[in-house]
């Protein structure tokens, strides 16, 4: 099945539908893993991890929850990118979702990925992803 871009007005008839107070209520009630504490969160950690493979990242779960929960130290390359990552979803999780906050969320996310001065910047160009025999897999325009 091919995905499709879903019509504007299915979120409208979405939102209607959904009652916003009581969404709020259910989500500011998650707990995190018995394994958390204030300091470390086990569901951003997992996702933090797996999010980064798919970009290509070799680190294994253990391995970065040994890092972030029982400050194991491993070589900076292998944990960076990954705590990075895990920086901005504590960033989005306290902040109002808006374009400031995106801003925000790519300087932390992208600083040791990109250079400094595109860091925080919407991109203005059609941007793809290629397989390793050179074929076009994915293509994105950002049209902001």
């Amino acid at each position: 099945m091919d995905l499709q871009i879903i019509q504007k007005d299915l979120l409208e008839q979405y939102k209607m539908t959904v009652n916003e107070e009581a969404l709020f209520t259910a989500f500011n009630q998650l707990e995190d893993a018995s394994l958390s504490t204030d300091e470390f969160s086990f569901y951003t950690s997992v996702a933090s991890v797996y999010s980064s493979k798919i970009e290509g990242e070799s680190i294994e779960l253990d391995s970065y929850i040994k890092h972030k929960r029982f400050r194991i130290e491993f070589q900076p390359d292998y944990t960076r990118k990954i705590d990075d990552l895990y920086l901005a979803y504590q960033f989005a999780s306290k902040n109002k979702p808006d374009k400031k906050t995106f801003a925000g969320m790519h300087t932390i996310l992208a600083r040791h990925i990109v250079s400094t001065n595109w860091l925080g910047k919407f991109r203005n160009q059609n941007m793809f992803v290629t397989t390793k025999d050179g074929r076009i897999e994915i293509f994105r325009c950002f049209p902001f």
